[in-house]
């Protein structure tokens, strides 16, 4: 395939090769399971879905990362591994066209968690400054390892951190979770006899109780969700309900979600917020510090890259590190790096295994939107 963007091109694969990353291509047609199973509500909204001749579930390739794992697993290469790409996707809904190419690197089974996180980083940073040279870039980077270890050091039943884990990155899904965190709803109207067995947590009686009504109205087992699936969630929306979060918790939550600091200060920052609120967070905090020190080794100066601890991105696989790179606006004022990123990454330790790999295999890994990069070169001239 030609890009459509040859000068941006010929920056990105000469970084590549000094990054020593080989270059991959995969199918534009990928398997549609994957990315309805894994990849996050955002994304699922937006794939093009399409079947093959014998009715399996196919979409056009809505990102990268997915498909290069899997081609990963499928050729049981070994690791540590860097892949590199530069192709099309595709996307509904999306500003400024539903295809589109993007670039990245996938760093697969480096066990050095917070230098691979670092060079992640720098890559995606060297990226940019050489095919934007002179304009100044504004680093975003949040942690989900560090918010799930705030949550789990609260006391939150595992369905809550379920549940606000899946909403990090988006501002709105964990808005609406912290609201009902806060004012928990009550049972939405269930008949009594449904309400009572959900709140029992009572599996046998509750699946009996649906695969009756189900039976009544006609309906097979095989219709949609199994009785034993309808009654697990309700058993556990019950348990949600139950739970309402202290009002020093739930005031420790909410500091801690308004964190913002230069990734300089950031490590102290998190230390004194855990401090304060008598809050342990463990491994999570020591691999945020080193990694903090290993992107100050690669020479991005910590004042540079924000940390923001609301910051996430709206793809469920990530388990660590999340990041955006934006320009800054014409006064040299940071744009928010969530507005039309020109790159985003991150780090997602289960992706691989939830695909099938045998054993863990770490990644992380970014993707750099080129339309959007020669747009600004346009601008530029």
């Amino acid at each position: 395939m030609i890009p459509r963007y040859p000068s941006v091109a010929a920056e990105v694969t000469k970084l590549f090769a000094e990054r020593g990353a080989a270059m991959v291509e995969v199918p534009v047609l990928q398997p549609a399971d994957p990315f309805l199973d894994i990849a996050g509500e955002d994304l699922r909204r937006r794939i093009f879905l399409t079947e093959s001749e014998t009715g399996a579930s196919l979409c056009l390739r809505p990102e990268f990362t997915i498909p290069v794992c899997l081609d990963h697993i499928a050729a049981q290469a070994g690791t540590p591994r860097r892949y590199a790409y530069l192709g099309e996707v595709f996307r509904q809904r999306r500003e400024g066209g539903n295809e589109f190419f993007q670039a990245g690197i996938e760093d697969l089974g480096d066990p050095q968690t917070a230098a691979a996180d670092a060079r992640s980083v720098a890559d995606a940073h060297e990226l940019l400054c050489r095919a934007l040279p002179g304009r100044a870039l504004a680093v975003t980077l949040g942690d989900q390892s560090v918010f799930e270890a705030v949550l789990a050091a609260l006391g939150l039943p595992r369905g809550w951190r379920m549940r606000l884990a899946r909403a990090f990155g988006s501002h709105q899904m964990l808005e609406a979770a912290l609201a009902d965190l806060a004012d928990p709803p009550r049972n939405g109207g269930l008949p009594a006899e449904v309400a009572a067995l959900a709140a029992d947590a009572d599996m046998e009686g509750l699946s009996a109780h649906i695969a009756g009504g189900m039976e009544e109205a006609g309906l097979p087992a095989s219709a949609g969700r199994t009785p034993a699936d309808i009654a697990r969630r309700l058993i556990e929306k019950a348990q949600l309900r139950s739970v309402r979060l202290s009002e020093e918790a739930f005031s420790a939550l909410k500091a801690f979600l308004a964190i913002e600091a230069p990734l300089s200060d950031a490590t102290a920052a998190l230390a004194d917020f855990a401090a304060e609120a008598g809050l342990s967070l463990g491994p999570a905090l020591e691999i945020f510090a080193a990694r903090a020190a290993a992107i100050a080794e690669h020479g991005l100066a910590g004042e540079a890259i924000s940390y923001d601890a609301a910051f996430g991105r709206p793809l469920d696989y990530y388990t660590g590190l999340v990041f955006e790179i934006a320009a800054r606006d014409g006064d040299g004022s940071p744009e928010p790096a969530h507005d039309r990123p020109l790159a985003g990454g991150g780090r997602y330790d289960r992706l691989l295994t939830l695909l099938g790999a045998e054993a863990p295999i770490p990644g992380v890994g970014f993707s750099v939107w080129l339309d959007r990069v020669e747009a600004l070169r346009e601008d530029a001239r």
